[in-house]
């Protein structure tokens, strides 16, 4: 009997050059891609876009990512085992995974290879559009947390004053939420004008808008200074932190670092500095994926989804993502599309008008039943 990946083709989402935005993206039909030693062929049931993957086609990563076009982006995704590649143990076809695939990515696509080593099991109270979250955004969350010296559990360390801020973005909305497990941390957080409830929900203490004086300050009411912030907005120079940030010291996580803030963070370790900013260096540990499943399916983290894209509309979501104005994380869902597929194959001509009806309600693209 032949393997699922030894002749069939798939449906993706590709570019094939650096540039393009959403325009840039093509839908092809590729082979389906064969597990190597140590690798998984996945049947991709939810991926989810980050910044990082769209800056890459703008070419941060040049020339060295991508490696080649053209290329299949989106590294943060979710799905089922279909088959194993030599050498592989702790998986069989049929488990439900979540997997980080850097830099191979291949997200957007019916199958995708990721590195067993790079993937963990997802408990069945996980859905696939939750545990598409997990492996880049609220491990990134957890990993600026404890690179910032905040303990996440009660007892873990003093009790610090946390800042999160652009705290209702993908990664903002699980940080603020793994800030306040501990019970004792006092956590104050920046966004929007519209998401101001959202973020107090999942935690804040303090919720500022960006766009006023408060905002731009870093402090709230309170007029706490901050132990520790997890930065994960764009723009901010070190001097807007500096005077934030406690007497005593604190640190800044800046999770979008640039020439000019490595730069600073070498000056203050130079001298050692009380005040420091300190760029995170991502690398997902399938032990923090496990923890973080734990915690979902213990209802401690919840993932905020903005938008959900089926995979023809994919360029879409990447569009969304682009613009900066997404609350929590933006996912090609390919439920839906197999959603669509199956009501083609079942709905007779007569019904077409209640079908497109009934898709228009569920937010399913009616053009899909022509």
């Amino acid at each position: 009997m032949s393997s699922p990946s030894s002749s069939r083709t798939m449906r993706a989402v590709q570019y094939d050059k650096y540039g393009g935005g959403a325009e840039g993206l093509k839908h092809v039909e590729v082979p389906v891609p064969s597990p190597k030693k140590g690798e998984l062929l996945v049947r991709v049931e939810a991926a989810s876009i980050n910044p990082l993957d769209w800056k890459f086609q703008k070419g941060v990563g040049r020339p060295f990512l991508p490696s080649k076009f053209p290329f299949t982006p989106i590294c943060e995704l979710a799905g089922e085992v279909v088959e194993l590649g030599a050498g592989v143990s702790g998986f069989r076809p049929g488990d439900k995974i979540i997997a980080v695939n850097f830099p191979g990515s291949g997200g957007p696509a019916e199958y995708a290879v990721v590195s067993a080593s790079n993937a963990a099991l997802r408990p069945p109270e996980v859905s696939a559009i939750e545990g598409a979250c997990i492996p880049i955004a609220a491990a990134t969350a957890l990993m600026a947390l404890r690179t910032a010296g905040v303990g996440l559990d009660a007892g873990d360390g003093p009790a610090k004053n946390v800042l999160v801020t652009a705290a209702s973005g993908g990664v903002g909305t699980f940080a603020v939420q793994l800030a306040s497990l501990a019970g004792h941390h006092h956590v104050t957080a920046t966004c929007g004008a519209r998401n101001l409830d959202l973020v107090r929900g999942l935690g804040a203490d303090e919720a500022l808008d960006y766009g006023t004086s408060e905002g731009t300050a870093l402090r709230g009411p309170s007029g706490r200074k901050h132990d520790a912030v997890v930065h994960c907005a764009e723009g901010f120079p070190w001097s807007a932190f500096k005077p934030a940030l406690a007497d005593a010291g604190g640190v800044v996580v800046d999770l979008t670092p640039r020439i000019a803030s490595v730069a600073v963070a070498v000056l203050h370790w130079l001298c050692f500095s009380k005040k420091r900013l300190v760029p995170l260096i991502m690398s997902t540990k399938k032990q923090d994926m496990d923890a973080l499943l734990g915690m979902v399916v213990q209802g401690k983290i919840r993932a905020v989804v903005d938008s959900r894209y089926p995979l023809s509309r994919a360029h879409e979501g990447w569009a969304k993502s682009m613009s900066g104005h997404a609350t929590g994380k933006i996912i090609v869902d390919m439920a839906v599309q197999l959603a669509k597929l199956a009501v083609t194959a079942t709905c007779g001509a007569r019904n077409l008008a209640l079908v497109q009806g009934l898709a228009e309600e569920s937010g399913v693209n009616s053009s899909f039943f022509f």
